[in-house]
């Protein structure tokens, strides 16, 4: 392996976990996949790059300032640059991504974290399209429900979609276990 893929953990704040506000999460098991996957990267002392979305809205669980903006504990430790972001891509933060992985010749990303259909996904389609290599851990994300008029549909079925939208033209959807075996012995 030339150089190793870059793990982006995306946007894996305590303000997610504000059920009055975003509702059940479909995925229990976000957190614990993202450790997992955060555990192998370290072991190796391959990069990590965290990224803290800083809400615009006020009234956000991830505003700047509240104790929902903190990344989850288990974050905690090496990592190789932290980006700040108030959009969706982590690619349009500080430190820019694209320049970050540019000077250091990282063509490679895997993508876990914080919203699956938003955050997770624009920064995978945005990946795709300047020309990294992308793997998406998509048990290693969650979604919420959303509505479109008066439908309303399941986090279950929005990382279905998103699944189905990133797989062969974007990225490549795994499950965190099939990652961890992949990697573990590279």
């Amino acid at each position: 392996m030339r150089q190793p893929p870059v793990l982006l953990v995306i946007d894996v704040q305590k303000g997610f976990r504000d059920q009055n506000y975003w509702g059940l999460s479909a995925n229990p098991d976000v957190y614990s996949n993202v450790e997992s996957l955060l555990k192998l990267w370290r072991s190796k002392s391959w990069p990590v790059v965290l990224v803290r979305h800083n809400s615009a809205n006020p009234n956000s669980p991830l505003a700047p300032g509240g104790d929902g903006n903190a990344l989850e504990d288990f974050l905690s430790g090496p990592n190789d640059a932290v980006i700040q972001k108030s959009v969706n891509s982590a690619f349009y933060g500080t430190p820019d991504l694209h320049l970050w992985l540019t000077k250091r010749y990282l063509r490679s990303v895997v993508i876990c974290g914080i919203t699956t259909n938003y955050c997770c996904e624009t920064t995978a389609r945005m990946a795709g399209n300047l020309g990294y290599k992308v793997q998406f851990a998509i048990d290693a994300t969650t979604a919420f429900s959303v509505k479109l008029g008066d439908q309303e549909f399941t986090g279950s079925a929005v990382m279905a979609m998103t699944a189905a939208n990133l797989d062969g033209e974007f990225a490549q959807v795994l499950k965190t276990s099939e990652l961890v075996e992949s990697y573990q012995n590279a």
